[in-house]
This record gives structure tokens, C-alpha cells and sequence, in this order.
């Protein structure tokens, strides 16, 4: 294949994000004695801005880090939980059978600026105001709106004009949808940031005090507030086709905070690879992982036939227990290290055979009984209903009218090296423009992640009251022999345990540079249900960009595949930063898709 950009490699540092005026903010912050994790930080809060169609400040984020100076790798959970309020016989009474894709009902506790602003005091150099600058900037300022967001606000505008007026003052200047490119400010937003940083520094003006003070500010101050009484009062139209009012409130904001955990590991060769806990679906990258250990990848060749065969049965086996097993473990035991085990892993690996498996199932460990909620039958849309409506109903953030099941533009990535080898990589997502309205006081909306939870009891991931619901938010970090080598994010949803798995496994398995692994082919299956509302599925399909080649395609489909072929350059957006372990020297990678994600390096 021919790779469309070059390795960068460098000495100073480097930044990936899946914009590139995010990825320039981060490789200022560095420049300006910034480490990795305050330029991630400063980079997280541009995303928040420059792609409003795929996170926000009242979304969630997952963040890994390496940190040189202790040797040790930690995720910050930035996945707010339900509120207090959120139960299943609250939806029953409403009449509701599944979670809705957006509105109030869904929403959790924002956990996203609780996140960055744990990230910078655990492991941060930088005030607040300086990480804050940038974004701040862009709100005031302007900064140029891509076509992706620009298409989605104008599907939205007729309910932004009606129903949700927060949203149309902040997203149709003049009344009107923007154009593709056109400068989008939001002045709001940049009034709430800085009203945080002179509360924080008015409260002290020591640098971490500062940033627990802004914490607090945000969970317990004027931020709680005004979304306490916008949750409280407001009659807001979501996907039910109805007005609700939200469940959140002040309190569940006020109880949460951030916590640093220990990954989950798993060694592979030389390379130790670590994930979220199974509050996410972190783990099923390590599922996919073992199971593939025990086969001779680089006799099967990449890309061919045989290759992606196993690791499409791979990834059926490993979603599979995801789907059964995975849930918050501070309410439910995930038994997260039998489902690991090397004799569960090898008699889970023994079911891959020639054919294409189109009924799998979960594994069975210690005593439970697996079970994997039935998805409600999607509402038809009527013949007259508007297309703002049929989104709304869609718990993905983007408009797209080609390959909507691709999520290559679904939620943002940030990837960064520093000089003294830290590493950090955080997908953001949540609270994009059509999750829920703007919060008129704010200038931001709400997350809506509770959409992945199920109103089924007795499911690890169930409703239930301050329940995290299972993100699918998974960055990596990996160690080659115990020294820091890449980390990595993309995109994409229910996929991004995938496309980051094809793209390791390029470089480990078979010596493929970083850039070049984000560019190759890639595929992915759909055989559950999505995570997202309306949780669609598609038994059996494996979606496969068309640049695999009609041959690889047509071998799948006579293995028992259903091949669903998509233009190339369609799906996986990975963007990942590490040291060269042969000549020290910094590098990264941001993939081609889309035109959007780019990667700087010095």
C-alpha cells in the first residue's frame, strides 16, 4: 500500500488529535515547558470546541498515562455516573422500554472537566488558566467550523429553532445553520470558563489548590447550580417525541469525583499492554489479544483472507463476553480476571474454526449465568417525520448520510509524547450539540451516556442509581519491555477496540511504523447491538473498507461472512505518539480518514 504521510520523528515531543488545531494547541503548551499531560489537558479543551458535533464540556472522557518518573501507567475515569433519581421503574412509570438517545433523561453527572483537572494536578505542571487559554480563545475569538458539525446543525436547526432555543442562539448565528468553514464563536462558553479560573484564583494561588478549587466551582459552585435548575424546570423535547425533564441534580454533582485507578494489563511478546477497567470495553481489546496469541498471525500474512477471519471470530468471542459480563465493578463483580485466565482464553480460542461463526456466545465463569439483554425494536420513523427527529433518536453524535454505521467521525482523540518520555492519550466524547440543549447560562449541553445502560434488571450494566453506564470510550498505553512505547486512541464507538487492535497488531506482529498502521485497511463487525439508542445490529456483518481488494472481500463472504463493503478511507480515525525503542527519538501518527486528524512533532 502506499501511506499517505509520512513518519513524523522527533526529539523535543509530539501531539496526534483528531483536529488539528487541537493537536497545534498541544504542541504550544509543550513548546511553551508544557509536559504530556498538560498539553493533552489543553488539547482535550480545544477539542471541546473545534469539534462541537463530537464532544463537549459536559461530556466524559477516558484518560491513560505513562509517567516516566515513577515507571507506572494509570486511567483517570472521567465516566460520570446515573443520578440518584435514575431508576428503572422511574422509565417504566414513564412509559419508557429503552434508554433515550438524548434529551434530559439520559444525562449523567459531566465528568469530563473533572477529569482534565484531576489529570493536571495528579500529573500536570501548568496553572489552569494557561491549559484553559486556548479554548478559552477559541470561544471568544472564533475558530473555523468543520463541514461535519456544519451538516449536523443543519439537520438540528429547525428543533434548535423551536424546541431547544439555547441551542439555536449558540449554533445558528443570524437564525441561520452556519456554512462548512465559516467562524463559530461561543461567547458563553467562554464567560464560564473564565468565571472558573477567577474563582479558582481567588481562592488561593497555589497551582493545584487552584485546580481543586475549580473543581469545586464547577461540581458544587455556579456550573452545579445552573444545571441543577435547568434539569429541574425545563420541559425539554428528546427522542421519546415528548418533553421530560432531567433526573440530574446538584447533589449527584457534588458526591462525584474522578478517581486514578490501576489499569488492567496483559503481556503480549515484548509489550505490555494496558486498558480501562470493565467500566468501559477496555478489556475486550485484552480479550481479543489473548485469543489471538495462540495463532500464527505472521503466517497468515496481514490483510489477507485467513488474518482478518481470525480476528473478526476473535472479536465475536471477546463482544460477546463484553456484552455479558462488563458493568461498573464498584456495584457489580466483573469477573474480569477468569475471563483473562489463560485456560479460559485457550478453550474461548478452540471455537475458532474455518467458518464464520453467526451465533456466538458468551463463555461461561465461576457461577453466574450469562445473559445478554434483547434490544427493543427500533421505532420506524413516519412517513412525515423530519429528519431532525430520526437523528435525535440516534445515540451517535454525527449526521452522516454515508456509512452511518462507520463512526469514524464519532468522538475525539489525543495522543502526546514529551521530551522526557511521559506519555498520555484521553478519548473525549458526550455532550455534543445534539445530545441535549444548551445550557442557556453555560453555554454548554449535557452528556447523555446513560443511553448505553439497559432497563433490564439483574445486567451488570443495568440502570441503576449512581451506576456508571459501560462507556466505549478506550485509550491504550503500551510498554515494550518495560519501557514507554505507544500510546493510542481512535473514534468510532462500539469499534474502537478494533481499529486500534488492527493497528497494533500491524506494528507488532509484522513491523509496520506507526503512520503507516493507521493507514491500513480496516474492517470491523457489527453482529451486536450497538451500545448507542437505537441499538441496531447486524448479525454476522463484518464492515470492510473496499481497498482490502475484491479478492480478500470474496473470501470472507465464501467463509460465512456478510460482507458489508464500504468506500476506502471510511472507518478508524487512530491517532497515537511514542518513542522509537531503536533510536529514542519521539514519534507519532494521526490517521488520513476524513482529512481532519493530524499529528505535529519537533
Amino acid at each position: 500500500m502506499t501511506v499517505m504521510r509520512p513518519q513524523l520523528t522527533g526529539t523535543f515531543g509530539a501531539v496526534a488529535a483528531t483536529h488539528w488545531l487541537a493537536s497545534g494547541v498541544g504542541m504550544d503548551i509543550l513548546d511553551r515547558g508544557g509536559n504530556a499531560f498538560d498539553a493533552a489537558a489543553a488539547a482535550g479543551f480545544a477539542l471541546q470546541l473545534v469539534e462541537p458535533h463530537s464532544n463537549g464540556p459536559g461530556g466524559d472522557v477516558v484518560i491513560s498515562v505513562y509517567e516516566r518518573a515513577t515507571g507506572k501507567v494509570r486511567v483517570i475515569c472521567g465516566q460520570g455516573p446515573m443520578p440518584q433519581a435514575a431508576t428503572i421503574d422511574r422509565f417504566a412509570a414513564l412509559g419508557i422500554k429503552q434508554m433515550p438517545a438524548a434529551g434530559l433523561l439520559p444525562a449523567t453527572v459531566p465528568g469530563a472537566f473533572g477529569a482534565w483537572t484531576r489529570l493536571l494536578a495528579e500529573f500536570g505542571s501548568m496553572p489552569l488558566d494557561t491549559v484553559l487559554e486556548p479554548a478559552i480563545g477559541y470561544a471568544a475569538s472564533g475558530y473555523p467550523l468543520l463541514p461535519a458539525a456544519a451538516s449536523t446543525i443543519a439537520t438540528m436547526a429547525p428543533l434548535f429553532s423551536t424546541e431547544w432555543t439555547a441551542s439555536g442562539r449558540t449554533w445558528l448565528p443570524g437564525g441561520e445553520a452556519p456554512l462548512p468553514g465559516s467562524r463559530m464563536r461561543n461567547t458563553t462558553l467562554a464567560e464560564t470558563y473564565e468565571r472558573l479560573i477567577r474563582e479558582a484564583r481567588a481562592a488561593s494561588s497555589d497551582r493545584v489548590a487552584q485546580l481543586e478549587a475549580a473543581h469545586r466551582v464547577f461540581y458544587e459552585g455556579f456550573v452545579a447550580e445552573a444545571i441543577d435548575r435547568f434539569s429541574r424546570t425545563t420541559d425539554v423535547f428528546d427522542s421519546t417525541g415528548g418533553p421530560h425533564r432531567g433526573l440530574l441534580t446538584g447533589e449527584d454533582l457534588a458526591a462525584w469525583q474522578p478517581s486514578v485507578e490501576e489499569p488492567y494489563s496483559l503481556a503480549y511478546g515484548d509489550y505490555t499492554v494496558h486498558k480501562p477497567g470493565p467500566w468501559s470495553q477496555g478489556p475486550v481489546f485484552l480479550q481479543q489479544l489473548a485469543l489471538l496469541s495462540g495463532c500464527d498471525l505472521r503466517g497468515m500474512g496481514l490483510g489477507s483472507v485467513e488474518y482478518i477471519h481470525t480476528l473478526a471470530e476473535a472479536a465475536k468471542l471477546a463482544f460477546a463476553d463484553r456484552e455479558a459480563w462488563y458493568g461498573d465493578p464498584l456495584q457489580t463483580p466483573v469477573p474480569l480476571d477468569e475471563l483473562l485466565a489463560p485456560e479460559y482464553t485457550a478453550q474461548r480460542r478452540a471455537l475458532i474454526g474455518d467458518r464464520a461463526n453467526l451465533d456466538p456466545e458468551p463463555g461461561r465463569v465461576g457461577s453466574g449465568e450469562p445473559w445478554i439483554p434483547q434490544a427493543e425494536p427500533p421505532e420506524e420513523p413516519g412517513a412525515d417525520e423530519p429528519d431532525w427527529l430520526t437523528q435525535l433518536r440516534s445515540g451517535l453524535p454525527t449526521v452522516t448520510a454515508a456509512a452511518p454505521r462507520a463512526g469514524a467521525g464519532n468522538t475525539c482523540t489525543v495522543a502526546v509524547v514529551d521530551r522526557w518520555g511521559n506519555l498520555a492519550v484521553a478519548v473525549p466524547s458526550g455532550g455534543w450539540l445534539k445530545s441535549s440543549p444548551v445550557i442557556p447560562e453555560l453555554g454548554f449541553a449535557l452528556g447523555t451516556r446513560g443511553q448505553t445502560a439497559w432497563l433490564a434488571e439483574g445486567h451488570p450494566n443495568s440502570l441503576a442509581p449512581g451506576r456508571r453506564p459501560r462507556t466505549t470510550l478506550s485509550p491504550t498505553v503500551v510498554l515494550r519491555d518495560g519501557e514507554p512505547f505507544l500510546a493510542f486512541g481512535t473514534p468510532g464507538g462500539d469499534q474502537q477496540d478494533q481499529w486500534t487492535l488492527h493497528a497494533f497488531l500491524a506494528i507488532a506482529e509484522f513491523g509496520v511504523e506507526p503512520q503507516e498502521a493507521t493507514e491500513i485497511p480496516a474492517c470491523n463487525i457489527d453482529h451486536f447491538a450497538q451500545s448507542f439508542a437505537p441499538r441496531l445490529s447486524n448479525p454476522g456483518s463484518v464492515i470492510a473498507e473496499r481497498s482490502f481488494g475484491p479478492e480478500v472481500l470474496a473470501g470472507l463472504e465464501q467463509r460465512g461472512h456478510r460482507i458489508a463493503a464500504v468506500p476506502p478511507g471510511t472507518l478508524s480515525k487512530v491517532c497515537a505518539a511514542g518513542v522509537d525503542p531503536a533510536t529514542g527519538f519521539v514519534r507519532v501518527a494521526a490517521g488520513p480518514r476524513g482529512r481532519q486528524a493530524y499529528a505535529v512533532c519537533r
